[in-house]
C-alpha cells in the first residue's frame, strides 16, 4: 500500500502512535499504537486495529467486548509519525466501561467520567483481573494488598507464589478438592501480580501455550534457547 510509505516508522522502532478521537464530537476516546500491519489492516477491513506492546501482537479494537471502531477517516500529522483516528464508536473505547479512557484528573486523582457499561462479562476473568490488578499500582498502598505486593519489596511478593504453590500442593496430597481450588486461586492471583510487575499481558502466556499445541513437552523443553 502507498499509504504505508508516507508514514516515518523509523522513528519508533517501527510503531507509531494513534489517537482515536469520535468522529461526530471529537472526543478523544484513546491512544494506542500500530505497526505497519495494524495500518494495513485498518485500512483493508475499515475497523481499527492496533498493535498492543503488552500483549505483542496485532489487535481488532472490540475483537472481545464487540466495542467495535468503524473508521471515518485516517489523518497523517506534519512530521510523518503519528496518526489520527475519526471513528465511530460502538459500545465504549476503554476497558473499564468508559466512553473515554482518559477520565482520571492528574491533579486531584478524581474520577471525572462514571462507567457506563458493565464490561466485567465481556472479558475473562484473568483479564479482568490483570486490569484490576495493573488499577491498583497507584493505589495507597496501606489500603490496597495489591499495591502493597507491587510496590513492596520483590522477594516478599514473589515469596507469596512459593507459598501458595505449597499450600496447593498439600491439598492436593490431601485430596481436598476444595481447598485446592482456593489455593488454585490464590497462586493464579500471586501470578498475575508477579506478571503485572513487568507489564507482562497474561495474552503473552496464552500464546505461549497455543504455541505449544501439536509439540511434545520434551521437544518443546530442548527447543528452548539457554
Amino acid at each position: 500500500m502507498e499509504q504505508l510509505n508516507k508514514i516515518d516508522w523509523k522513528k519508533m522502532d517501527n510503531l507509531i502512535p494513534v489517537i482515536t478521537q469520535e468522529s461526530e464530537t471529537n472526543e478523544v476516546l484513546m491512544l494506542a499504537y500500530m505497526n505497519k500491519e495494524a495500518l494495513e489492516l485498518t485500512i483493508k477491513t475499515g475497523f481499527a486495529h492496533y498493535f498492543s506492546r503488552s500483549k505483542q501482537r496485532i489487535w481488532k479494537k472490540g475483537e472481545s467486548s464487540n466495542h467495535t471502531q468503524k473508521v471515518n477517516d485516517i489523518l497523517l500529522d506534519c512530521d510523518n509519525d503519528t496518526i489520527l483516528l475519526k471513528v465511530t464508536q460502538e459500545g465504549v473505547a476503554c476497558h473499564t466501561g468508559r466512553k473515554s479512557c482518559f477520565f482520571t484528573n492528574l491533579n486531584s486523582n478524581e474520577i471525572i467520567e462514571d462507567i457506563k457499561i458493565d464490561t466485567s462479562t465481556a472479558y475473562g476473568v484473568i483479564d479482568t483481573l490483570y486490569h484490576t490488578i495493573q488499577d491498583r499500582k497507584n493505589e495507597d498502598s496501606t489500603k490496597s494488598y495489591t499495591s502493597k505486593l507491587l510496590n513492596g519489596n520483590q522477594n516478599s511478593m514473589l515469596k507469596k507464589i512459593v507459598e501458595e504453590a505449597g499450600e496447593f500442593c498439600f491439598a492436593i496430597k490431601d485430596n481436598n478438592t476444595p481447598e485446592a481450588i482456593y489455593e488454585a486461586a490464590d497462586i493464579t492471583y500471586h501470578v498475575l501480580v508477579a506478571l503485572a510487575s513487568l507489564n507482562i499481558n497474561p495474552d503473552r502466556v496464552k500464546q505461549e501455550l497455543a504455541r505449544r499445541f501439536g509439540i511434545s513437552g520434551i521437544e518443546e523443553k530442548n527447543s528452548r534457547k539457554v
